[in-house]
C-alpha cells in the first residue's frame, strides 16, 4: 500500500462484493461475446493477419479467464481459491511504456513464422524486443530456437514443436528464455501448423507474449499469501498459549465460588472474565485470596495490550501481588511496590489495579487504586462509587507513592470491581499523562443494577446480572467483574 493511503483512505478500502459480483458479470459477457469473435475468426487461413487477429482473440480470452479468476479471488479471498486455478491469476501493474517488453500489450505480444520448405523465419520486431535482440539480426530458426531457452525447459519446447510439426498438435506453453544480455524473460507461447494444398504442414507460426512481470507478480501474490498464512498460524498459536496462561493464572470461578473460611462478616464471592469482540487476549485479571491473619484480598487490574507477552506480564504482576500481600503488605504499599516492578521490567508496560483487603472482624475494607475505576458500594438498593485514594497508573512514573482509604462495611453490602472494557468509556475520561484517573467510565448503567442486587440471593446472581447487562456489548477490550457481598 502506498504510504500517502492509510486504512481509513476510500482507495485503501476493500471493495463492496455487490461491484465485485457486477465486474464479474461482466467480465463473462465480454468473455462470450470475445468467444463468438474467435470462433469467426478461420483457424488455418493463410493470411497473416487473420492469423495476428486469432492469436489477439485467443490471447483475450485467457486474459478475460484470468480476470474472472482474480475477480473471484478478490471477492472470496484467497483461502477459497483453488490451488490449480491459482497460477492463472493476474496482477495488475503498471508498466512504463519506455521499458523493453514491458509496455503496452502489443509491446509484449510478438509474432514469429517459420517455413519449414526454404527453412527462413519471419519475426515481428516486439519479438526481437521481447528477446532483447538486435533487429537488424536475423530471426533463429527452429533448429536455433532452443538454444536461447532455459535448460530445465528445453525438452518441453522441442516436444511441443515436434509434435505440432509431425501431428499438428497446438502449442500452448510457458517458457524461461534468456536475452543476450543475461536476463531471463517467461514467454508464453501459442502456435499452430500452417498446412499447404495437400495438407503437408508448410509452416509453423506462433505468437509470443511476455508474462514476466505477470508471473513475478503472482509469484509475489502466493509468497504474500503464504506469509500471511504463516501469520495467522503465529496468532493462532499465540492466543491459544495466551487463552491457556490466563486460564491458567485466574481463578476457575465458573459455579458458586467460596473461600475457605465460613462465618459472620465473611465474603460470598463471585467474578467473571468477558472477552472482547475480536480474538485478541488483553492482561485483565480478578483475584481473591485468604491471607494467613484471616484477612481476604480482593484485586483487579488490567496492563495495557494483548497477546502472550502481556499475558504473561499479568501473571507476573498478578504472582507478585499475591505473595507481597500474604506478607503483610497493606494496599498502598503493594501499588507503589508493583508500580516499582512494572517500572523495571525488561517490556515496559501500563497498568491499573485495585487491591482491597477485607476484615472480617471489623467488616472494614482498606483499599488503594493505581488509574482504575474505583469500587462500587451497592447498600440497600442504592449505590455509590467509592471516592478514590491518589494513585496513577501502575509504570507511569518511577517512585509514585499510592494513597489508601478505608471504608465501613454492613452485612448485606455488595462491592463490585471492575476493569474498566465493562462499560463504554466517557469522553475525557482516560488516564491523562500523569496517570491521573477521576473517572474511567461511565457507570450509572452499573448503579442502576442496585434494586435487581437487592433482590439477587447471592453474588453468583448478581454477576449474572451484569453480564444479562454487558456481557453481549461489543466492546473492543476484554473485561472481569469481581462481586463480593457481606454475609451476615
Amino acid at each position: 500500500m502506498p504510504s500517502h493511503l492509510s486504512a481509513d483512505h476510500p482507495a485503501a478500502q476493500p471493495p463492496e462484493r455487490g461491484s465485485v459480483d457486477a465486474l464479474i458479470s461482466q467480465t463473462r459477457r465480454l468473455r462470450g461475446d470475445m468467444d463468438a469473435v474467435r470462433r469467426d475468426a478461420p483457424a488455418d487461413g493463410t493470411d497473416p493477419e487473420r492469423r495476428w487477429q486469432r492469436a489477439l482473440c485467443d490471447l483475450a480470452m485467457h486474459q478475460l479467464d484470468d480476470l474472472d479468476a482474480h475477480l473471484a479471488q478478490l471477492r472470496d479471498g484467497p483461502s477459497t481459491v483453488p490451488a490449480e486455478r491459482e497460477a492463472a491469476l493476474p496482477v495488475v501493474q503498471a508498466v512504463p511504456p519506455a521499458s523493453p517488453g514491458r509496455g503496452s500489450l502489443i509491446s509484449r505480444v510478438g509474432s514469429a513464422e517459420w517455413n519449414l520448405l526454404t527453412d527462413e523465419a519471419t519475426w515481428s520486431g516486439e519479438l526481437y524486443q521481447i528477446l532483447g535482440r538486435d533487429p537488424a539480426a536475423p530471426p533463429l530458426t527452429l533448429d536455433e530456437l532452443p538454444s536461447v531457452v532455459l535448460d530445465e525447459d528445453r525438452p518441453r519446447l522441442t516436444s511441443m514443436v515436434t509434435d505440432c510439426l509431425i501431428d499438428g498438435k497446438p502449442i500452448d506453453g510457458e517458457f524461461g528464455m534468456v536475452r543476450p544480455d543475461g536476463g531471463v524473460r517467461t514467454v508464453h507461447m501459442m502456435g499452430e501448423p500452417v498446412l499447404d494444398a495437400d495438407g503437408s504442414t508448410a509452416s509453423m507460426w506462433a505468437v509470443l507474449r511476455d508474462v514476466s512481470e505477470l508471473r513475478r507478480s503472482q509469484r509475489t501474490v502466493t509468497e504474500t499469501r503464504d506469509s500471511l498464512q504463516r501469520q495467522r498460524q503465529a496468532a493462532q498459536t499465540e492466543h491459544r498459549l495466551a487463552v491457556e496462561l490466563q486460564e491458567a493464572v485466574l481463578p476457575p470461578w465458573r459455579g458458586s465460588p467460596t473461600l475457605p473460611r465460613q462465618g459472620p462478616g465473611t465474603l460470598d464471592l463471585a467474578a467473571r472474565y468477558l472477552p472482547s469482540s475480536s480474538t485478541l487476549i488483553g492482561g485483565n485479571w480478578y483475584d481473591a485470596l485468604d491471607m494467613p491473619d484471616g484477612q481476604t484480598l480482593l484485586s483487579v487490574g488490567d496492563l495495557t495490550g494483548h497477546g502472550v507477552a502481556v499475558t504473561s506480564g499479568m501473571a507476573m504482576l498478578l504472582g507478585a501481588l499475591r505473595g507481597m500481600a500474604v506478607a503483610g503488605t497493606e494496599p498502598g504499599q503493594l501499588m507503589s511496590w508493583l508500580n516499582q516492578l512494572l517500572d523495571a521490567s525488561v517490556q515496559p508496560a501500563l497498568g491499573s489495579a485495585v487491591c482491597c483487603r477485607y476484615r472480617p472482624q471489623s467488616r472494614t475494607l482498606v483499599w488503594a487504586q493505581a488509574g482504575h475505576p474505583a469500587p462500587l458500594l451497592f447498600r440497600n438498593g442504592t449505590g455509590r462509587m467509592l471516592a478514590p485514594p491518589d494513585g496513577v497508573l501502575l509504570g507511569a512514573t518511577s517512585g509514585a507513592v499510592y494513597g489508601q482509604a478505608e471504608v465501613p462495611l454492613e452485612p448485606g453490602d455488595l462491592l463490585l470491581l471492575h476493569t474498566d472494557g465493562l462499560v463504554p468509556a466517557r469522553w475525557g475520561c482516560r488516564p491523562d499523562a500523569t496517570g491521573t484517573v477521576e473517572s474511567t467510565a461511565d457507570v450509572s448503567r452499573l448503579l442502576d443494577l442496585a434494586p435487581r442486587f437487592q433482590e439477587a440471593r447471592s453474588a453468583q446472581d448478581c454477576v449474572r446480572i451484569v453480564v444479562e447487562e454487558f456481557g453481549e456489548t461489543q466492546r473492543e477490550d476484554d473485561a472481569c467483574v469481581l462481586v463480593a457481598r457481606v454475609t451476615t
